[in-house]
């Protein structure tokens, strides 16, 4: 108190104030302190408020009501300062002089009010009007002011304080932006979207967009720049390590490692890693990933570290007041106002306490969301930039996981991450607490708590190598998935399913094991963690009781030690949580580690110097396809004139796609390099087709030239087919093309280069995929010296030969090296190899290729592109009847009675301590009897033990249920969806189905029996608390209604809007997958076209969409969590206020029970919600696979009627008036087709495109079912007998060669039916012997993914084997000699007619030649059988055959060698 007062009167009295029923404070106390502190506050913290007003370069916002208001009142206040201050001087006059704070106090107050003004002018230049600072310094103005008001000392001071609600917001922008302190604080900004939620399901546009600083973009940006940093040093740590390697080796070319490190400095960062032959994986740069992340985010992680730290120093006032509270009630002689204003203390702590967390939690989820889009933006990245080398280490699958499973981790992490000090600070603040109720006592109960420690440590580690393990099988699972998907036509075509089905039903095994025992560990460790808080305070109490005699456990002690046993609990739970999901993040972080510090492209070696009179420059060009592999092309120098069109040619195998890939940088360069000057446009040999409408992929990002377009679409001969799409240029096309034939696909892709305009036009073999008079159209109107592209360099890669004499330069390949060139008349007079391969095929120099490829049916389809699809159905109580009869009824029912027995238990101690506690009253001054007090330990232990039992049993039993569920399930899926037609898969994404299998899977096996766990221990929990304060006060059962019903609304409309949230957030995620596939897949063509940025700003664009329905979701829950924790503060209140009531009547026993049980239900309040909607979200996954083991399947594998064994033994087939059409609501594709083939006959199909030759496949192999009529072989109606039975007795080579990740011999023979011998025989009739015996692991190669380390006719060849293996009587041909040159297609030519002389062969014909010695042809059109008649016969009958024949200038049959 200042010098000044010393002499006022109301000094002396100070201490007679409190000491008093009606206590009060003294005036003089009230004049001084309770003045000075909210203005202390605010002259504190102005200078800050004021800072926009010095920096700001904006204009200030509008006025609005609101602010003039303000200001008008803090006029107001000016002037009665003034008036006061004026009073103050007149009263002065009349007496003795007054205490100087009379003076003092207004002229304080003017110069606040002043400031107040001030404050209030710059907030406009804020996006958010009102202050914090504001808002703080009015509530300690009211909460000071509240106490001289109600002494009534000096006149009523009150300050409004108008919460602002944000100017009239247009729906999309953020109202988070401009909410208020109060509304920021309480989230309060938030309700309008949950009530929307709740009137009708949320769309994405509902949603807030996102705040500028959580853009992507921005994220993204400083993490990016943090990152280069970082690998850069991390790279010279490699550096360093591995000299240090070679230095202990002694490696002779140390000198020469430190001048290629050198030379890398051309790249961005310096990344070359030397290969260890074969040896341990590579080493990769370590330890950045972590520090970067940390760069990025810090103010976050400052901002949460300060919210966290109040929020855990608070936890330890509630215990202090609890013990207040019992001696209160224990006491006779207190004031009853003591215990009212324990109980609003009480109320108060548990507010800001929550107030506190919720900001904390926001923030840390928020870290988590940014944490997780940075990584996937980065992996991205990445991706667009990947050397070849690294793109082989991981396939496509595991790219996509890790952008799923990892950056989930990290996401998970980051949201617990302050756990890890702020558990040991709860954990050590609780033991100094501890300490000083109970004494050296607590030791023991810490001695328990240590001794946990290790063995949870053992369980970590464990369940850590198990985690590992199953990721291993999740991904080699999830890859043969997506493999099946991708081929499942080829799967159909050669019953191959069953095969599929074992090899991931064995993996799927692996895996549930794996998981069986990672859920026993789990259920130990919660066995442990049950356990551990309940032993703990028996060691404690009975080791405080058996020390001494005098120590009696009165209730005071017992239950402040009970709920700060109850803080400890949550840290040493979170702890070991925290580590393991550090543990795993580790895994993680060196996933990402090695992929995002993989070598990026090195394209030094093409160059783009200025040289006159040359576009391309090939000098002394080697390159291979891995670092230290075989060179692919040797040697090559070659120079290509601007405007020149250059051939490519040479056998399959000699380098022609190598050459091509080399010139777009997707090689390793071992010497020399290449120079091309201008852009490139890249026709890649299998189309690559983005999942966009067909316009968008002809333009591919370029702005829209009308004139060009149209002029483009019809040089590429695209306009009959825009009339058969069903929306035109505006059709959907579905992922990888899917309905689009492959000739479609080929010219979309080659329209797409012709429109993108570019210097140099790469063309790896359009021509192949269409058909003969479609690729002569081509050639004249795009390609050849009269085409759009006349004045532009052209290099094409071709297996026509009818071209070559119209090309400026011929190029031959052989064996990867350029063996000669030149123009076509020089090459012939050179008698060299191409004179050679030219005469023996001289005469088919007319002969064109062609081809086509699936028919009109697919091309009207229309497949569902990237809709986004919301399922918004409340989740049927049926769904979790569905997943607990899977679990088995009879696990459910005692997993449930566990639980019961458990909390059974827990009462039962918690009530035997208030017993025991309440002796210290009843022997107060007697000694306590020994027998009485081992009693009282005995039970609590035994109490205590059998709750951990129960818990045990429950969750052991749990964990069989849960993967005997997950088994049916996956089970159920996986055979349907093998067993469903084909149409399925043409209408729906690979990457849904996909998702079922990893996402939906996922959640089944270990998401939703935790969740379940949870909130059946949950809901226990908050049922025996309410029943405990119950107990102790009746009168709370009144209580108990209202807030009931408060927390069912609350409860309803969250997880309303939660669910819709969650559902937006998985439909918002399969586009980035989706994308990301993509993107992986077309690599080649987006890094030729530059197009990188175009496609990761696409990348943002669909990530920012996901970003805010996450964001939102986060938000909901923390409004829901304050919400709920306030009625948690309300139960505390009640249960506080109603013992200070019924004071007279309670023990302090019972008291002290209800309240720390009070203390305890605000989390467990909070939990039972999240469970409950984490639950209902997650049943949804139940759901999800339910619909697809819903699926329509296709005809049985084998029924009743088997076929007689050896059929077919004739291959006779008959169409009886068949038709057919692809889906029940499109038009019929085969219009009634009858005719006869005879056993043994050779048949060519020929016809337009889509004049449905490709169906007739599909009606022979029953993938399309008849829509009337039908088809006989051999006497059997093939719709009668099993699926199986049927195709396993057919062959087909089909259009698209498909191969499996595996060994080839599993590539030719996947059920080992065959063995070695006849596998070589037929690997020797399809001129595959050669090749394969080079192999080192010659039968057990492992083809890649997709095939890809093999050539395309390479894979055509082993589609050729696998026919010749199977030897059916029937043998189907479709289109097989595509993309095969015409030494190849000599080949199988040559082998068909012998290998399958006594077969009946059925040729879709693609190059007319090949079916001139036919015995009859028939000529489709428009799904009908035009002409059925001998090649002969159709050549003299002037018709359409005749007419194909003239454009491929054949005259008659004898012109054809073959």
């Amino acid at each position: 108190i200042p010098s000044d007062l010393a002499g006022c009167p109301c000094h002396q009295q100070n201490a007679s104030y409190l000491t008093r029923p009606d206590a009060d404070l003294p005036e003089c106390f009230q004049k001084t302190v309770l003045v000075w502190i909210p203005l202390g506050f605010l002259w504190v913290f102005t200078p800050w408020q004021l800072l926009p007003m010095c920096r700001s370069k904006e204009k200030k916002s509008s006025l609005t009501k609101l602010y003039i208001f303000k200001q008008v009142l803090c006029v107001l206040l000016v002037l009665t300062a003034v008036a006061e201050l004026a009073l103050a001087f007149l009263e002065d006059t009349g007496q003795d002089s007054p205490p100087a704070v009379q003076y003092t106090n207004p002229s304080l107050y003017m110069v606040t009010w002043f400031l107040v003004l001030l404050i209030h002018d710059t907030r406009r230049f804020c996006l958010r009007r009102d202050s914090g600072i504001l808002f703080f310094f009015w509530i300690l103005s009211l909460l000071c002011g509240i106490l001289p008001f109600q002494s009534l000392v000096r006149r009523a001071l009150q300050v409004g304080f108008g919460r602002k609600l944000g100017a009239s917001q247009q729906s999309g922008s953020n109202p988070e932006v401009t909410a208020s302190f109060l509304s920021s604080i309480t989230f309060e900004w938030y309700s309008r979207m949950v009530y929307k939620g709740y009137r009708k399901p949320l769309e994405i546009e509902d949603v807030w967009d996102l705040k500028d600083k959580d853009k992507i973009q921005v994220i993204y940006g400083t993490f990016e720049k943090n990152m280069k940093t970082a690998v850069r040093k991390a790279q010279e740590e490699l550096e360093k390590r591995k000299r240090k390697k070679r230095q202990r080796e002694g490696d002779p070319d140390h000198g020469n490692s430190m001048s290629k490190a050198q030379s890398q400095d051309i790249l961005v960062m310096p990344k070359k890693k030397k290969k260890g032959a074969k040896g341990p994986r590579k080493d990769y740069p370590r330890g950045w990933l972590m520090k970067t992340l940390c760069k990025t985010f810090w103010q976050n992680l400052l901002l949460s570290v300060a919210f966290k730290l109040v929020h855990d120093g608070l936890v330890f006032v509630s215990p202090q007041l609890l013990k207040l509270l019992i001696a209160f009630v224990s006491d006779e002689e207190a004031f009853a106002w003591q215990g009212y204003l324990y109980s609003i203390l009480l109320f108060l702590t548990a507010l800001i306490q929550s107030l506190c967390l919720q900001q904390y939690f926001n923030l840390c989820f928020h870290l988590g969301t940014n944490v997780r889009a940075s990584l996937i933006a980065a992996i991205y990245k990445k991706a667009l930039t990947m050397s070849s080398a690294t793109r082989k280490e991981s396939t496509v699958g595991e790219t996509v996981n890790l952008m799923s499973a990892d950056a989930q981790r990290f996401m998970d992490m980051a949201n617990f991450v302050h756990q890890l000090w702020s558990s040991p600070l709860q954990i050590i603040l609780s033991i100094v607490f501890l300490w000083g109720e109970l004494g050296p006592s607590v030791l023991a109960g810490i001695a328990v708590m240590v001794l946990l420690v290790p063995i949870n440590g053992f369980l970590v580690a464990k369940a850590k190598t198990i985690q590992v393990r199953n990721m291993k099988n999740k991904d080699e699972r999830m890859k043969i998935m997506t493999e099946v998907l991708n081929g499942i036509k080829i799967l159909k075509l050669f019953a191959w399913e069953p095969s599929f089905e074992k090899r991931i039903n064995e993996i799927r095994a692996r895996e549930l094991k794996d998981l069986l025992n990672f859920t026993y560990l789990q259920s130990i460790s919660i066995f442990v963690f049950t356990c551990a808080p309940f032993l703990v305070s028996l060691a404690s109490f009975a080791v405080y009781v058996l020390v001494d005699e005098n120590n009696v456990l009165d209730a005071q002690k017992a239950f402040t030690a009970i709920s700060l046993f109850n803080v400890l609990r949550f840290p040493m739970a979170m702890l070991p949580l925290v580590l393991s999901s550090l543990v795993q993040t580790n895994v993680s972080t060196e996933r990402l580690e090695r992929y995002l510090g993989g070598e990026e492209l090195d394209t030094s070696a093409i160059r783009h110097d200025p040289i006159s009179g040359s576009a391309v420059r090939f000098s002394d060009a080697t390159f291979s396809w891995e670092q230290d592999g075989n060179a692919a092309i040797r040697d090559v120098t070659l120079d290509i004139a601007p405007g020149s069109l250059v051939a490519v040619v040479g056998a399959v195998g000699s380098g022609k796609s190598s050459l091509v890939s080399a010139m777009l940088g997707e090689m390793e360069n071992i010497k020399g390099h290449i120079n091309i000057q201008g852009s490139l446009a890249y026709v890649p040999q299998q189309a690559w087709i983005q999942n966009a409408t067909l316009k968008d992929n002809i333009l591919f990002g370029s702005e829209l030239d009308e004139e060009r377009y149209q002029q483009v679409i019809k040089a590429c001969a695209l306009l009959p087919d825009l009339e058969l799409l069903p929306a035109g240029d505006q059709t959907e096309i579905g992922e990888k093309g899917i309905n689009l034939s492959g000739g479609q696909k080929q010219r979309v892709s080659l329209a797409r280069a012709v429109y993108s305009n570019a210097d140099i036009y790469v063309l790896d073999d359009p021509l192949s995929a269409v058909d003969a008079h479609v690729g002569k159209y081509l050639f004249e109107h795009v390609l050849g010296p009269k085409g759009l592209l006349q004045k532009k360099t052209r290099i094409l890669v071709t297996h026509g030969i009818s071209f070559l004499p119209q090309v400026d330069n011929i190029v031959v390949l052989v064996a990867g090296a350029v063996s000669e060139h030149g123009s076509y008349s020089t090459l012939l007079a050179n008698r060299g190899a191409f004179a050679q391969f030219l005469n023996s095929y001289g005469n088919q120099e007319e002969e064109a290729a062609e081809k086509n490829t699936t028919g009109t049916g697919n091309t009207t389809e229309q497949v569902k592109g990237p809709c986004v699809c919301l399922e918004i159905v409340k989740v049927k109580f049926s769904m979790y009847l569905r997943y607990l009869r899977a679990v088995g009824l009879g696990y459910s029912f005692w997993v449930a009675m566990g639980y019961v027995g458990q909390y059974v238990a827990y009462v039962g101690t918690n009530l035997w301590l208030s017993a025991w506690t309440d002796d210290a009253e009843r022997y107060q001054n007697q000694t306590y009897p020994v027998q009485q007090r081992d009693l009282r330990i005995g039970v609590f232990g035994a109490l205590g033990v059998s709750q951990a039992i129960f818990l045990l049993f429950a969750t052991i039993l749990c964990a069989h249920g849960a993967v005997q569920a997950s088994r049916i399930m996956h089970q159920r899926l996986l055979s349907n969806i093998l067993r469903v037609p084909m149409s399925f898969f043409d209408t729906t994404p690979t990457g849904r189905i996909v998702n079922r299998f990893a996402k939906d899977i996922f959640t089944v096996d270990e998401t939703i029996p935790m969740s379940f766990r949870s909130w059946l221990s949950c809901f226990m929990a908050i049922i025996s608390t309410l029943l405990m304060i119950s107990l102790a006060t009746p009168f709370f059962t009144i209580i108990v209604i209202p807030l009931g019903i408060f927390y069912y609304f609350v409860l309803r409309f969250y997880i309303s809007t939660s669910r819709q949230l969650r559902r937006l957030d998985s439909v918002t995620r399969s586009p980035i997958y989706s994308h990301f596939g993509e993107t992986v897949s077309g690599l080649s063509v987006i890094r030729a076209y530059g197009h990188q940025q175009r496609f990761l700003k696409q990348n943002e664009s669909t990530m920012d969409i996901n970003q805010k329905s996450v964001y939102s979701w986060i938000v909901s829950n923390r409004w829901l969590a304050i919400r709920l924790e306030f009625v948690g503060s309300l139960v505390v209140f009640f249960s506080a206020l109603l013992a200070v009531i019924s004071k007279g009547t309670l023990d302090g026993g019972i008291v002290g029970l209800s309240i720390s049980s009070a203390l305890n239900v605000t989390q467990t309040l909070n939990w039972l919600v999240r469970m409950s909607s984490e639950l209902e979200t997650n049943i949804v996954a139940v759901e999800r696979v339910h619909e697809y083991t819903k699926v329509k399947t296709e005809a049985a594998w084998v029924t009743e009627k088997r076929p007689p064994h050896g059929w077919p033994s004739k291959g006779e087939i008959q169409f009886i008036d068949y038709e057919v059409r692809y889906r029940p609501e499109l038009e019929l594709v085969l219009q009634g087709i009858t005719c006869n083939i005879e056993s043994t006959e050779k048949v060519g199909v020929v016809g337009r495109t889509g004049a449905g030759k490709s169906s007739l496949t599909n009606c022979l192999f029953r993938v399309l079912e008849a829509a009337g009529g039908k088809i006989i072989i051999d006497g059997v109606d093939i719709a009668t007998i099993g699926l199986h039975d049927l195709r396993q007795n057919l062959t087909v080579i089909p259009q698209d060669p498909v191969l499996f990740t595996g060994t080839l011999r599993m590539n030719l023979d996947p059920f080992d039916q065959y063995t070695d011998e006849e596998v070589w025989k037929a690997l020797e009739l399809a001129h595959l012997k050669a090749y394969v015996q080079d192999l080192p692991e010659r039968l057990q190669h492992v083809v890649s993914e997709g095939g890809e380390n093999l050539s395309v006719g390479q894979r055509q060849l082993v589609c050729l084997a696998r026919a010749l293996l199977r030897k059916a009587k029937i043998l189907i041909l479709d289109e097989a000699t595509a993309a095969v040159d015409l030494e190849t297609d000599h080949l199988i030519q040559t082998t068909i007619r012998s290998a399958f002389a006594d077969c009946t062969v059925l040729t879709i014909a693609h190059r007319l030649h090949t079916i001139m010695d036919s015995n009859r042809v028939m000529v489709m059109q428009a799904g009908r059988i035009v002409e059925y008649d001998s090649p002969e016969e159709l050549l003299q009958k002037q018709g359409i055959f005749s007419a194909m024949a003239k454009d491929a200038g054949i005259t008659n049959t004898e012109t054809t060698t073959l």
